[in-house]
C-alpha cells in the first residue's frame, strides 16, 4: 500500500532550525540523505521532495476567474515543508519510516494512506 508522509513546519520548529549550528544542519541534511538511500535500497521509496517557502506559492481559488493569489494561504501555524511517498506493507511500517524524519522530534509529521482509485466504482 502507498502512504504519504507529510512533513510540516511551524514558527517554533523553524526557530529551532535557525538556532542550529552549521554542523547540526549538515547532520540534519545527512539524516535525510541516509533515509532516502535506505528507502531506495529497500524499494519502499517512490518519491521524496522538500518544498520551497510557502510565500512563493500560488493559490487557485474556487472561482478560477479570480486568478491565482500569493501564498502562504493556510490559516494555520503548520505549513507543508516536504513529503515522502512510500510503498510499504503496513501503516505501522509507514509510521516507523516517519519516525526517522528529523522533524518528527520537534515538528509535525503526518502519515496518511493513499486512496486506491482502482477500488472505486466510477460512473
Amino acid at each position: 500500500m502507498k502512504y504519504l508522509i507529510l512533513i510540516f513546519g511551524n514558527p517554533r520548529s523553524r526557530a529551532i532550525w535557525e538556532q542550529f549550528s552549521g554542523e547540526q544542519r549538515s547532520a540534519g541534511y545527512a539524516a535525510y540523505a541516509a533515509l532516502d538511500e535506505s528507502l531506495r535500497e529497500s524499494g519502499e521509496l517512490i518519491v521524496s521532495e522538500a518544498l520551497t517557502d510557502p510565500a512563493l506559492a500560488q493559490r487557485l481559488p474556487a472561482r478560477a476567474d479570480l486568478g491565482p493569489t500569493d501564498g502562504p494561504f493556510a490559516e494555520a501555524k503548520e505549513q507543508l515543508a516536504g513529503f515522502y511517498l512510500v510503498q510499504c506493507d503496513s501503516m505501522e511500517r509507514a509510521i516507523e519510516i516517519a519516525g526517522r524524519i528529523p522533524e518528527s522530534e520537534f515538528g509535525l509529521v503526518e502519515v496518511r494512506p493513499v486512496m486506491d482509485l482502482g477500488d472505486v466504482d466510477l460512473p
